[in-house]
């Protein structure tokens, strides 16, 4: 069993979009939340080359770097690898890491499937060290607050919930080819990138999804790998992967839903929302306005019923650790920041994280469940890896 241990020192692996989001989370959550310089240090970075490491470490404030990751997660000096690297990396380094007894934090998706997910649970379950996985929405302090609202029976009971995620960051039919449209890099597409992130907040907030029916698309088939300066494609490749994903769901507790995710689609930029219906009102969130609310329930007088918008405050959860005011708004990175928190705590402090590596193979379960009623066209029954909720 790892012991727990008085402070936290970190190696990042990839320092692209999420590891330098997460590198000024451990800076901000500092702030945030009181923890002292002395209990948590940016040891080092690794990334794909000496040179690149050496200079993200110095914009990223790591201490030290180095262009092989192995070589990172065998300093004797780290305590917890983070893991920001592609898709297919995310089991080699994670069970590299658990077989010298690190505590793992991994982005999301954990795997590429549930195979390895489960493999990588179990694993770090026998060597008892501690995990984390970035599913960072329901950190927000809105996304908490509706989980209290629910909890408590303030909508009553949920029949319903309604999620949608869609980005554009893939709409343009003319962007390049990359590791992200090919399987064996990425496993599937809009549906782990982007639905994977749904699906966790839907059984987070509602219940355990029981069963599924699903259809997945790729709409742009084909992607240039190589652009001349007129902009016409010399050469295509073919896209292997998901650039839409629909599901309908069934959850433990009764109640019914939709889920869909895109890649594709034009003008939406962080497009997560949801509503959750209930039998006594129904939450509406929208996570591009992620510190607004609205709320419906119905009692009182019928005319003057209708949503009201609640800008989240210092009065609800982790607020007040970023602003003293309500209505001022917090974004990604606060998030994020809230993440290492809870992350600092576990590893620190012994308490208990979560989603860890267990919950997060669950999502990787129905993932699969998505792609096989896909393939066969038809509703399957979704197996309840996750038993410990």
């Amino acid at each position: 069993m790892v012991e727990t241990i008085k402070k936290m020192r970190v190696g990042l692996v990839g320092s692209g979009y999420m590891g330098k989001a997460h590198a000024i989370a451990y800076r901000n959550a500092m702030a945030a939340f009181g923890i002292q310089q002395s209990q948590l240090h940016c040891e080092m970075l690794a990334d794909a080359t000496p040179e690149l490491a050496k200079m993200k470490a110095l914009e990223l404030g790591f201490n030290r770097s180095t262009g092989d990751w192995k070589s990172l997660i065998n300093d004797p000096v780290i305590d917890v690898v983070d893991i920001c690297a592609p898709n297919f990396l995310h089991k080699e380094i994670a069970m590299a890491a658990i077989a010298v007894g690190k505590h793992v934090y991994s982005e999301k998706p954990l795997a590429l499937n549930a195979s390895d997910a489960k493999e990588m649970t179990e694993a770090a379950e026998r060597a008892g060290v501690k995990t984390l996985v970035g599913f960072n929405y329901i950190k927000n302090p809105t996304v908490q607050f509706a989980k209290q609202l629910i909890d408590r029976g303030d909508i009553g009971d949920v029949v319903h919930f309604r999620g949608v995620f869609n980005e554009d960051y893939l709409a343009d039919a003319n962007l390049p080819f990359s590791w992200r449209l090919q399987k064996q890099f990425a496993g599937t597409g809009a549906l782990n990138d982007l639905a994977s992130h749904l699906v966790q907040l839907a059984t987070h907030l509602v219940a355990p999804i029981t069963s599924l029916c699903a259809d997945l698309k790729v709409v742009h088939q084909q992607r240039p790998l190589v652009q001349t300066s007129s902009g016409s494609k010399a050469s295509a490749g073919e896209v292997e992967n998901d650039d839409q994903a629909h599901m309908m769901v069934r959850f433990a507790n009764g109640a019914q839903g939709t889920l869909e995710a895109s890649r594709i689609a034009w003008g939406r930029k962080n497009g997560l929302f949801f509503e959750i219906t209930g039998t006594k009102g129904s939450l509406i969130f929208d996570q591009e306005t992620l510190s607004e609310l609205s709320l419906y329930v119905a009692e009182g007088n019928p005319q003057t019923q209708g949503f009201k918008r609640i800008l989240v405050g210092p009065e609800h959860p982790d607020y007040q650790a970023f602003c003293v005011s309500a209505g001022h708004g917090l974004g990604f990175n606060d998030m994020k920041a809230v993440e290492i928190r809870d992350l600092f705590q576990g590893v620190v402090h012994g308490a208990p994280l979560w989603p860890d590596f267990r919950a997060a193979a669950q999502v990787n379960v129905i993932l699969d469940s998505v792609v096989e009623s896909h393939e066969k066209r038809a509703w399957v029954e979704v197996e309840q890896y996750d038993v410990s909720r």
